[in-house]
């Protein structure tokens, strides 16, 4: 049974609404929309004020449906921080969007100058962090990324915020269709899916909530059991909240996987591109842009999250945390003789 402390409840419950779904959008990409601005431009580096506007667009018209919005450092946080409302959830994406490319396989690392400390300082609802991970990549590559994300799990324990995990599978040196997009790899197999999550599941990571991909190709999300026994078992091993991810996939190939993840028990959704990626087409046509955030993804956003009200899990009624639920107990935390004493 997992015990939350003080910090990582009050965390997870400002990122869910008042039943306890998560429906979270994701601002904090970074290559998938660098690289069209600068494919546009002619230019390798894409113009800052053109990326960081983009997300600023994103925080003032999306917000609204969401329970919470996931920020970046290097262009979210400091060109959009103060239009965020103060009721909302804010996470913090921690890792470099650059990683080390080797024959093993990918290896992580955090932004610059940027820590699970310094998250929590400026008031951040929860720590976020990507990796990439084979488990039939090099033994010495998949050890570097296990501590790396123990790491992370330490440092968010330390300073009682909440660990939310994203993983997704990539193709080794060997594979077919390679690419280093921020995109669900084509031809994935749901074992290395499963064994993935499997394995940061273990209480050595201290992942609070997984944000996981699908097990499965988002095309082939048909509805059927054999699909929805794959959701069922990435349900039962990760033993904790969990939400989707969409990965890049189209507004009715996610819609289609939220349907499973929810049967499965999924909380909700932390999505992006499935959401938005359709309005920023349009760039550079910042009206067209705006007119497609404010209509075709708001009304998305209103579909999927209907959805997940009507058939997501209560994040805080997952087993994991006992037949009571989570809840603060303030004797867990040292708090019995302080609290002792309220109410007179």
């Amino acid at each position: 049974m997992m015990e939350l402390s003080p910090g990582k409840l009050w965390g997870l419950r400002r990122m869910a609404d008042q039943n306890g779904i998560f429906t979270m959008t994701a601002v904090d990409q970074r290559p998938p929309i660098k690289g069209p601005i600068a494919a546009y431009h002619g230019v390798e580096t894409a113009p800052w004020e053109e990326v960081a506007k983009f997300k600023r667009l994103l925080v003032e018209t999306l917000q609204a449906q969401s329970t919470a919005m996931l920020l970046d450092p290097h262009y979210a946080i400091p060109k959009a921080i103060d239009i965020l409302s103060p009721a909302k959830g804010l996470i913090i994406t921690l890792e470099d969007s650059i990683f080390r490319e080797t024959p093993g396989g990918r290896l992580s690392s955090n932004i610059d100058d940027w820590s699970v400390e310094k998250i929590k300082r400026m008031g951040g609802d929860a720590v976020k962090v990507l990796a990439w991970y084979r488990p039939d990549a090099e033994a010495s590559v998949n050890t570097a990324q296990q501590d790396y994300v123990k790491r992370i799990g330490e440092d968010c324990a330390r300073h009682d915020i909440p660990f939310l995990f994203e993983l997704l599978v990539y193709p080794l040196a060997g594979d077919a269709d390679q690419t280093k997009d921020y995109v669900e790899m084509k031809g994935k197999k749901a074992d290395h899916v499963l064994a993935s999550v499997e394995e940061f599941a273990k209480p050595d990571y201290g992942v609070d909530v997984f944000k996981l991909e699908s097990p499965v190709s988002a095309r082939d999300a048909d509805g059927s059991a054999e699909v929805q026994a794959i959701f069922d078992e990435m349900g039962r091993l990760a033993g904790r909240p969990w939400v989707m991810l969409s990965a890049g996939a189209g507004k009715s190939e996610f819609r289609a996987v939220l349907e499973h993840a929810f049967a499965a028990g999924a909380s909700g959704f932390l999505a992006g591109r499935a959401i938005w990626l359709d309005a920023f087409n349009a760039y550079p046509d910042w009206a067209a842009i705006k007119a497609g955030l404010i209509g075709q993804a708001a009304d998305y956003m209103a579909d999927i999250s209907a959805l997940a009200d009507a058939t997501a899990t209560n994040w805080s009624a997952h087993p994991c945390y006992g037949s009571g639920g989570a809840v603060f107990r303030p004797a867990d935390a040292g708090f019995r003789h302080h609290y002792s004493g309220f109410g007179g």
